[in-house]
């Protein structure tokens, strides 16, 4: 029970992390009666928010891999084989998430002036991006299936899908609902 909460603490650390990001990134929900006050953001500041983001993000893959190396149970000849795959499938999985990031800033940026057309258009960008990401993970599946055994590759599949889970969580429910404010 003890291991188990420790190992609980950086997955709490990394959801933490999460939230941050988000509250970086999101604009504000606008009353509908209200008009927006603030200035656009200068290139500066969204100079300093991207960088903050991609600090935290660096933070959130660290905590990630760690917490995947206490739950894999690997012996050193596996961990040889791992690791690089995994460090490939993060790779990928960064590209990917630029293109999440990207348009969770775009929803952030047109959440108050929100149109059929442009909802229409993150929404599509939104499940192209829960796609790329269920291929990322059947790919990698595959791959650690291949170097280590199916037995393996289900505990990599179902250890990531939880840290996924809860980052999705924490996203979704960071940003309003599109329509309410």
């Amino acid at each position: 029970m003890t291991k188990r909460i420790a190992l609980s603490l950086p997955l709490l650390a990394l959801v933490a992390s999460c939230q941050m990001v988000l509250a970086q990134s999101k604009a504000p929900p606008q009353r509908k009666a209200a008009k927006p006050t603030q200035a656009p953001a200068t290139d500066t500041q969204k100079k300093n928010i991207q960088e903050y983001i991609e600090l935290l993000r660096a933070n959130v893959r660290e905590e990630k891999s760690q917490i995947m190396g206490a739950m894999m149970l690997l012996d050193k000849s596996e961990a040889a084989k791992f690791w690089p795959i995994y460090e490939e499938y993060d790779g990928e999985l960064s590209t990917l998430n630029n293109l999440r990031s990207e348009n969770i800033q775009d929803y952030a940026r047109t959440y108050s002036q929100m149109t059929d057309q442009k909802a229409d258009e993150l929404i599509t960008k939104a499940l192209d991006y829960q796609k790329q990401r269920l291929d990322l993970l059947g790919k990698y599946y595959e791959r650690v299936k291949q170097s280590l055994g199916a037995i393996s590759a289900a505990r990599f599949l179902q250890i990531e899908h939880q840290l996924l889970l809860i980052i999705d969580l924490q996203i979704a429910s960071s940003l309003p609902v599109v329509g309410q404010g």
